[in-house]
């Protein structure tokens, strides 16, 4: 990734700053186009980038050429042919420039949608695309696609399709083919069956602790329920049980247990700073529940976990130690937050940082929460709409936000009624 100091690298980045240089810099242009052609988010799973470029691609008149070219690249006729070797059969090389061509169809560069339409016919990764016209919720540009559907889905494939939100294209489509309408139908009622078996509100296990304690500790079917069983009664068996399995990483289920125990208060604060400085195997669960309870007393602590993450680089270890001195309000993490937020490559850390800005310094966060309104992540901007001083410029970038149908809806609410201030 480029320098953080450049157009380039902050593009790539999703900075708002860039977001708002690139129209008075020439090449701009060229380095969108760079960055849908090779995508540059640390976690694609988390982080978006493809309304910002998308945005950009609109506000820059940027022709969709050079994305339809990145397409139909004899790569993407590589990918099929090196399938069978299960190489990139994730898509990961085009999905981005699929999504940014799916958000401009949605802010009206209707053109967009020609090549989405012709790649669910030839590409690689044709689900996708399809997926894609799907989201965008138009019956007219999927027109047709419904016999692909039909002819190309197997069963597992199509019942993936249809667990989407019903919309319009799908119900197009399934009132054409029988095949799609029973695989809705079917949805329609295993969601249903769902509902009505789900538990009374209210049903406890009767177990007492030291059997669910044991059956957590075999580790077979219902290691999980027990687990989450104890997660609820916030039981001490729970805690010695994570010293246990944590320090030997065993998948699964040390996952489930690190989401019971953020069912926890306080009174976890003893282990967490045990486990936070023992490197013994907890350290990272331990520092999430500092973040989350710690007090005062555990700045220090946060601040040099948060000072190594960035000397290091490693944005993923900097988002507990962000969200606890945030929490805390240690006005001394400013500097850092500050680092973090021009020079994280990954951008779902701003949320983090840019809430915590306005926690410890508010005066120095009204520059970082208006750039926010800019940002490529939606909870950056869902805080800066929030947090950013009205003036005649920020009005302006709120009404368009508001007004931005392929915005996020509680984004463009949030915008809404801050506009009425």
């Amino acid at each position: 990734m480029e320098s953080a100091s450049t157009l380039h690298g902050q593009l790539q980045r999703g900075l708002g700053r860039a977001a708002r240089r690139a129209a008075d810099r020439p090449g701009s242009g060229e380095y969108v186009y760079d960055c849908i052609r090779r995508d540059p988010r640390w976690d694609p799973q988390c982080e978006t980038r493809d309304l910002y470029y998308a945005r950009l691609m609109v506000d820059l008149e940027l022709p969709i050429g050079p994305v339809v070219e990145h397409l139909f690249d004899p790569a993407d006729q590589a990918d099929q042919a090196d399938q069978a070797d299960q190489a990139d059969t994730d898509g990961r090389r085009v999905l981005l420039a699929l999504q940014v061509l799916t958000e401009m169809a949605r802010l009206s560069r209707r053109e967009a949608a020609v090549p989405l339409r012709r790649y669910a016919e030839e590409g690689t990764h044709w689900y996708d695309a399809l997926e894609a016209l799907m989201a965008i919720g138009d019956p007219v540009l999927a027109v047709g696609l419904d016999e692909l559907v039909a002819g190309r889905c197997d069963e597992d494939t199509l019942m993936h399709l249809v667990m989407a939100p019903p919309n319009p294209v799908l119900e197009s489509w399934a009132a054409r083919q029988p095949r799609i309408a029973a695989a809705v139908d079917h949805r329609r009622r295993t969601a249903r069956t769902r509902l009505t078996s789900r538990p009374a509100p209210g049903a406890r296990d009767e177990r007492p602790e030291e059997e669910l304690v044991e059956l957590a500790r075999r580790g077979d079917e219902g290691a999980v329920a027990a687990v989450f069983e104890l997660g609820r009664r916030r039981a001490p068996g729970l805690l010695d049980l994570a010293e246990e399995i944590l320090p030997r990483r065993p998948g699964k289920l040390g996952g489930v247990v690190c989401r019971a125990l953020r069912e926890y208060g306080p009174e976890v604060l003893p282990y967490a700073r045990r486990w936070a400085t023992a490197r013994a195997g907890c350290d990272d669960i331990g520092l999430h529940l500092l973040a989350r309870y710690g007090t005062r007393q555990d700045i220090p602590l946060l601040m040099t976990e948060l000072s190594d993450a960035v000397s290091r680089r490693d944005w993923g270890d900097a988002a507990s130690p962000i969200e606890g001195l945030g929490r805390l309000r240690a006005g001394e993490a400013v500097p850092l937050l500050k680092t973090a937020w021009t020079e994280s490559t990954y951008a779902y850390l701003r949320t983090r940082v840019l809430t915590a800005l306005t926690r410890t310094a508010p005066h120095t966060a009204e520059a970082y929460t208006v750039e926010g309104l800019w940002d490529c992540e939606e909870g950056v901007r869902q805080v800066a709409v929030e947090t950013a001083p009205l003036t005649d410029d920020t009005r302006m970038r709120l009404q368009r936000l508001n007004h931005d149908a392929a915005e996020d809806p509680g984004v463009r609410a949030a915008s809404a009624a801050r506009l009425m201030i």
